[in-house]
Order: C-alpha cells, then sequence, then structure tokens
C-alpha cells in the first residue's frame, strides 16, 4: 500500500457518509491524521479509527469553519490538507419550480460550506508555506432540473482557480474534482426528508438518463474511483497541479 500522507494533517468535510466518508479512511489508511467533520453525528463511527479527531458542525456557518480548522491545529499541530466535501442536491426540479427561499438553501449548502472552509483554514496554511485544497464539485454545472446546486457548484469552481491563482507562489495548491453520477449505499441521513411525489420522481429520473447519455462509458462511477482522484489531487503525486477542476465522470467533461 502506498503511504503518501505519513504523518499529513487532513480535514475532511462531509465526512460521514458516502465520499467523505471513504476519503477520510483512505487517508488513515495512507498514514494520515485525520479530523472528519459532518453536521451529523453518524462521523464519530470513524473515532474507532487510530489517529481521527471527529467534530460535528453546521459548516455553512464561518463561525463553525473557523472552530473545526482551530480544533484540527489545536489537537495536530498544522493543517496539510484541506478536503471540501459537504453539498449535494437537495431539490431535482425544473428552475421554474423553485422557490426562492429553495435557491437560497441550495447555494447555501453547497457553496459556503467551501468557500467558508477555504477561508478559515487559509491563515495556518499561509503560515507554514504549504496546502492542499482539493474541493468536491459537480458534473452537474452543466445538466438538467439542478440549476440552483449546478449554479452553486459553478461558484465552487471559480473560486478554486480564483484561490489557485492567489496562492500558488505561496505554497498552496487548490484543485478540484467534478464528480458524474455516483453509485452509493442510500443515505441513511437524506439531504431532503420529504417523500417524492410521482412527478418529482419523473424529474429525478432524467437527471439520471441525462447522466448515462452525457457519459462516454455509460455508467455511474463507484466511490472509490471518485476517491482515487481526490487523493490524487490532495498527494504530492500532483505537485504541480493547481487551478485545476478535473472531471471525473466517465469522459462527461461537465
Amino acid at each position: 500500500m502506498k503511504m503518501r500522507f505519513q504523518e499529513k494533517v487532513a480535514v475532511i468535510t462531509g465526512a460521514a457518509q458516502g465520499i467523505g466518508r471513504r476519503v477520510a479512511e483512505r487517508l488513515l489508511e495512507e498514514g494520515a491524521l485525520v479530523v472528519a467533520v459532518d453536521r451529523s453525528e453518524l462521523v464519530f463511527e470513524l473515532a474507532e479509527h487510530k489517529g481521527v479527531l471527529c467534530l460535528t458542525a453546521d459548516l455553512e456557518q464561518f463561525a463553525e469553519c473557523q472552530r473545526v480548522m482551530a480544533a484540527a491545529i489545536e489537537r495536530f499541530g498544522r493543517l496539510d490538507i484541506l478536503v471540501n466535501n459537504v453539498g449535494g442536491t437537495i431539490w431535482a426540479k425544473p428552475f421554474e419550480h423553485y422557490q426562492a427561499d429553495e435557491i437560497e438553501a441550495e447555494v447555501r449548502r453547497s457553496l459556503f460550506p467551501t468557500l467558508w472552509c477555504c477561508h478559515a483554514a487559509l491563515p495556518q496554511m499561509l503560515t507554514q508555506g504549504s496546502g492542499a485544497i482539493v474541493n468536491v464539485s459537480s458534473i452537474a454545472t452543466r445538466g438538467v432540473n439542478r440549476v440552483p446546486y449546478g449554479a452553486a457548484k459553478g461558484g465552487v469552481n471559480a473560486l478554486t482557480a480564483c484561490l489557485a491563482f492567489e496562492t500558488a507562489e505561496r505554497g498552496i495548491r487548490v484543485n478540484a474534482t467534478a464528480p458524474g453520477g455516483t453509485e452509493a449505499p442510500r443515505r441513511r441521513i437524506p439531504r431532503n426528508t420529504a417523500a417524492q411525489s410521482e412527478q418529482e420522481q419523473l424529474w429525478y429520473q432524467q437527471i439520471v438518463d441525462q447522466t448515462l447519455s452525457s457519459s462516454l462509458m455509460k455508467r455511474y462511477g463507484s466511490i472509490d474511483e471518485q476517491v482515487g482522484a481526490i487523493l490524487f489531487l490532495a498527494s504530492d503525486d500532483a505537485a504541480y497541479i493547481t487551478g485545476v477542476t478535473l472531471p471525473v465522470g466517465g469522459g462527461d467533461l461537465g
């Protein structure tokens, strides 16, 4: 097994389920010291691993992001890697059917945690003169029935490029992955607890159909296929890469 992250300190957000949890597990397997963060207490299941600090936080609030970074530095003394994985579609429907509060909620969920966590992590990384940030964006920046979510992830892409420009000469790399459709177990805590109507199920199926048709491989990816790209960009294997949003969608470039 590679040990690319021996003794490196990594903060992983959205670490309770899915891609974020697997990122945390893989980093631990490769020797990292991990701060696993989520709004759900499911994140404490990772506490059975050696070298992990589990925290609950509402990362839509800047003060909470500051608290998380301070806790990471207090426990481990530095901050080498930040993987911003919080986000995800709450509703799936044509744009004219969104209410104003739903649009705001989508942007708060899928842009602000990444924006705030980057801002909160920067002082320590700049002091160190080193750091790797990987933002998890989405292929949905070009897709149907998720305009507010796509707009939020478009913001993540812009944040990635602009922050890379500002920090590259100060030792910090900033990249993103843009996952396509990903096969994952059913979420134990769903993003939207309301039962889907028949019409909403049809709208969601349109997303599935469009995702498959846009992929050259005509399939969804696995969680480990997404995690592999994230870990590559976080590692020294990508030492000469910054400002890039890497599509991970079987050929769909988003």
